[in-house]
C-alpha cells in the first residue's frame, strides 16, 4: 500500500540524524510496549507480516505523528481487538472485563521461544525454478496495491539488474492479508542511483533493494 511509511525519496523530510550512542528505549514504556508486542505474538494469532501492515494502515496525519513505538503499540492495540484478545471498552478504560480465553505465554518460556525463531526461507518447489539470473536486467512493475507490500514506490517502474537470488521466501503481500505463506523467490536487484534520483544523483553509487519475483518482469 501506498502509505506513510513508504518514504524513500519522499523530500521535505530533511536529513536523517543519528543519534550518539541512541539507547534502546528513550522511555520506559517504550521498553514495555515492545514487550508486550512480542509477547502478545507469541499467541500465534498474527504473523510479522500482519504486524507490519497493522502499524502501516492508518493516515498519514497520524503515522508522520507518531514516535517509533506510537506505531508499535497503535499497531498492537489494533490486532489485539480485531482477533478478540481485548475488547474495545477494555481498551479505553485499561479494565479488563474478565479472565481473557486464551492463556498468556508464561514469561519463563519467552526467552527460550524467541530463542527458536522462524526464518522466512522455505524449500524452493522443483517445479518452479528461478526466473531470473544474475546479472539479468529486469524492471519492477508499477503496481499500486491495496494492502502491504515490500515494493517501495521509489523503484516502481525502474529498470535495475539482479545482483543476488535470495531463494524462496515467505511472500509478505500474501502473508500480511491472512492468505497463505505464498513462498515466492526473493532477488537482491542493484539500481544506479541516476536512474532513481535523477542525473543529480552520485554517478556511481547503486540502491540494493531486495525484491519478490511478482514484483518483476523482464526488461
Amino acid at each position: 500500500m501506498n502509505g506513510a511509511h513508504d518514504l524513500g525519496g519522499v523530500d521535505g523530510f530533511g536529513p536523517v540524524l543519528r543519534e550518539v550512542d541512541e539507547p534502546l528505549f528513550h522511555h520506559p514504556w517504550e521498553r514495555r510496549a515492545f514487550g508486550i508486542t512480542l509477547a502478545a505474538g507469541l499467541l500465534g494469532r498474527w504473523n510479522i507480516d500482519m504486524a507490519r501492515f497493522a502499524r502501516e494502515d492508518t493516515s498519514p496525519v497520524t503515522y508522520l505523528n507518531a514516535t517509533y513505538y506510537e506505531q508499535w503499540l497503535r499497531g498492537l492495540e489494533r490486532l489485539l481487538v480485531e482477533r478478540g484478545l481485548v475488547g474495545a471498552q477494555e481498551l479505553a478504560t485499561g479494565v479488563a472485563e474478565g479472565p481473557g480465553a486464551v492463556p498468556a505465554v508464561p514469561a519463563e518460556r519467552v526467552p527460550e521461544i524467541l530463542a527458536r525463531g522462524r526464518s522466512s526461507l522455505r524449500a524452493p518447489p522443483e517445479s518452479a525454478p528461478p526466473r531470473f539470473a544474475v546479472g539479468t536486467r529486469v524492471r519492477v512493475r508499477n503496481l499500486h496495491p491495496r494492502g502491504h507490500t515490500r515494493m517501495p514506490r521509489y523503484c516502481r517502474g525502474q529498470v535495475g539488474t539482479i545482483a543476488r537470488d535470495h531463494g524462496v521466501h515467505v511472500f509478505p503481500d500474501s502473508n500480511a492479508m491472512g492468505h497463505g505463506e505464498a513462498p515466492q523467490r526473493c532477488y537482491a536487484v542493484g539500481f544506479a542511483a541516476r536512474t532513481l534520483w535523477g542525473p543529480d544523483a552520485s554517478p556511481v553509487d547503486q540502491v540494493m533493494v531486495d525484491l519478490w519475483d511478482p514484483y518483476l518482469e523482464a526488461a
